[in-house]
């Protein structure tokens, strides 16, 4: 990994920012008002509206007949996300592409900002960055770059498969539009970790690019977007980032150096991944049946992706806790101990994440 000087945007790019849209046309104004607002590039947005049951067709019309710069896709039927983001994709030409939810926002600068890294690295096919939560009112954003970091696609995959992790939210990539042609669009085998699989494909291309120190997006928090529990989300969200490891392994191999390490070390990152969440349920006290059943499911995922997990100290001490509240035991380590520690954990691993870029558990298997 290079980590490099920025340097200032020497061209006025344009940039293609698709905005599906479901149920979400009282957040529209903002979003798109966020994307027309970005200084240093020229943008066009196109709103695709994926048949929506409230008023958002209606909105979007209407931010069309406000701005040249906007235009509008409604669909009669409901054809599912990923081929609304898909066609959305396929149906602008900008130089770069931005794909962004109706309920998010970028940033201001976000666009100038990820696009003169790309257009000072042609390797660069990628950029991300960081994205700030938020609820009602965005925060206010840091727009000055501290850096740029730049890997080499296959080193920036070798440490994907290591952490098992999506250090990417989304709402802040810029892609180039070549680079997307080349991987033609998302998946759809996999509702809900097709954007993993194609930063992982993009990584097999090209160079993958992130803007340091700034504020790139950012993502509502809202209970439309709050729709699983805790662990079977976690079940959902890890089975399906191994089936997206696996796709890329079958399909793209050609194109990774050390494809069968990186698989194994990708197995191995889940499945630690799964038995972390399963033990930090029991060590916060007394899951519920239904909890339980699914963290055995967690601890299942783990022994079939990667059978030595087995006997590992992670899975030792998931049964041992498992065992402990078979007989009304609560966990070894009291309850405020744990907090603390897993407080701290987090905070070292939010530390890691903001300097490098790369998420993941502390640890390994």
């Amino acid at each position: 990994m290079r980590r490099i000087t920025p340097q200032p945007l020497r061209s006025r790019p344009t940039v293609s920012v698709v905005v599906p849209c479901y149920r979400y046309g009282h957040f529209l104004p903002a979003c798109v008002r966020s994307i027309l607002d970005q200084d240093g590039v020229d943008v066009d947005v196109l709103i695709v509206d994926d048949a929506s049951p409230d008023n958002s067709a209606t909105v979007a019309r209407r931010l069309a007949e406000e701005d040249p710069r906007v235009r509008v896709i409604v669909h009669e039927v409901n054809r599912g996300h990923i081929a609304t983001y898909n066609e959305g994709l396929a149906a602008v030409h900008g130089e770069y592409l931005v794909l962004l939810s109706a309920d998010d926002l970028l940033a201001p600068r976000s666009l100038a900002n990820s696009t003169a890294l790309l257009h000072a690295n042609p390797d660069v096919g990628l950029v991300y960055g960081f994205t700030r939560s938020f609820s009602d009112e965005p925060p206010p954003a840091r727009t000055a770059p501290r850096s740029w970091s730049i890997w080499p696609g296959e080193e920036w995959l070798s440490l994907l498969c290591q952490r098992a992790s999506n250090p990417i939210a989304t709402p802040e990539v810029v892609m180039r539009a070549k680079t997307m042609q080349d991987l033609v669009g998302y998946d759809a085998r996999l509702p809900h970790a097709a954007d993993f699989l194609l930063w992982l494909r993009a990584a097999t291309r090209a160079s993958i690019g992130r803007v340091n120190g700034v504020d790139l997006a950012y993502y509502r928090v809202h209970g439309e977007n709050m729709h699983m529990a805790q662990y079977p989300g976690a079940l959902r969200d890890l089975t399906e980032r191994k089936r997206a490891f696996d796709i890329l392994f079958d399909e793209d191999g050609d194109h990774v150096p050390d494809a069968a390490q990186l698989r194994e070390a990708a197995s191995r990152g889940v499945a630690r991944e799964a038995l972390v969440v399963a033990c930090q349920a029991y060590h916060r006290g007394f899951p519920t049946d239904e909890q339980a059943e699914v963290l055995g499911r967690l601890a299942e995922l783990a022994e079939q992706i990667f059978p030595p997990s087995r006997t590992t100290r992670l899975r030792r001490s998931y049964d041992l806790q498992v065992a402990r509240a078979s007989k009304g035991k609560g966990p070894l380590v009291p309850r405020r101990v744990t907090a603390l520690r897993n407080r701290a954990v987090d905070h070292l691993r939010w530390r890691r994440f903001r300097r490098s870029g790369i998420d993941g558990a502390l640890g390994w298997l």
